[in-house]
This record gives structure tokens, C-alpha cells and sequence, in this order.
């Protein structure tokens, strides 16, 4: 009778490599790429904030679309910086679930703000003439 086979490998995780699930493809960023996505992480704040405070731009809309822009980057720094998101990565595929994600989002928050916009265009009565009305009648 033989002895019966161990198929522990030694690492105490009963497998036989140490990369806890992730090949080369799901490296880990090093020391450097979070340096640089922190630096950009704090420029990006820091100058909408500095537009805010400064009273940069006249019009409140011009500022808030000029904020919208350093936030949609911010997001993508942080995509690859922090979460190591590119097309290597799982077989680009948690790139297209991103992509798939921004696209659906769009269409919602598009769709949402447009039959707002109509509901409001169509269905509100006019306060005006309404008001005009009431205090003509005292």
C-alpha cells in the first residue's frame, strides 16, 4: 500500500502559487501610479474648487459645466490609477462592462432630464397671468 498524496503545495493556502487570484494581467500598480493618480486626484480638485472660491467664470452654468469636465476626468484617473482599469485587464472585458455602464447611464440621465424639461414646458400652468388674475379680483 502506498503512502496517500499530499496536494498541498507548502504555502499554507492549499494551492500552489502565492498570486491570490490574479495573473499578470490583474497586477497590482505600483508605488509609482499611485503617486501619480493621488497628485492628479488633488489637482483635479483643487482647481474647481479654486474656480468656485474665485468667482473665476460670470455665469454660475459656465462654472458648474467647467466642474462637470474636471469630474468625468477625475473619474477616469481614478479608473486607472486606483482601480487598474484598461483593456488587459480580464480580457478587456471589465473595460466593455464600463463602457456598457457609462452608455446606460447616459441614456437614463439623459432620458430623465428631457421628460423633466417637457413636463415642466407642457404641463405647469402659467404663474403669471394667474396671479395677475387673483389680485385683479380684490
Amino acid at each position: 500500500m502506498s503512502a496517500p498524496h499530499n496536494h498541498s503545495h507548502g504555502d499554507g493556502h492549499g494551492h500552489g502559487h502565492d498570486d491570490h487570484g490574479h495573473g499578470a494581467e490583474g497586477a497590482h500598480g505600483s508605488l509609482k501610479d499611485y503617486a501619480i493618480g493621488f497628485v492628479l486626484s488633488v489637482i483635479l480638485t483643487a482647481i474647481p474648487f479654486w474656480l468656485v472660491m474665485a468667482k473665476v467664470f460670470d455665469k454660475s452654468s459656465t462654472t458648474a459645466a467647467v466642474i462637470l469636465a474636471f469630474a468625468a476626468v477625475q473619474v477616469v484617473v481614478h479608473m486607472v490609477y486606483f482601480l487598474h482599469m484598461n483593456g488587459k485587464n480580464e480580457g478587456g472585458w471589465s473595460l466593455l462592462a464600463l463602457l456598457f455602464t457609462l452608455v446606460l447611464l447616459l441614456i437614463v440621465l439623459a432620458g430623465s432630464i428631457w421628460v423633466m424639461y417637457h413636463m415642466n414646458l407642457n404641463m405647469m400652468p402659467s404663474m403669471g397671468s394667474d396671479v395677475h388674475s387673483m389680485h385683479d379680483m380684490k
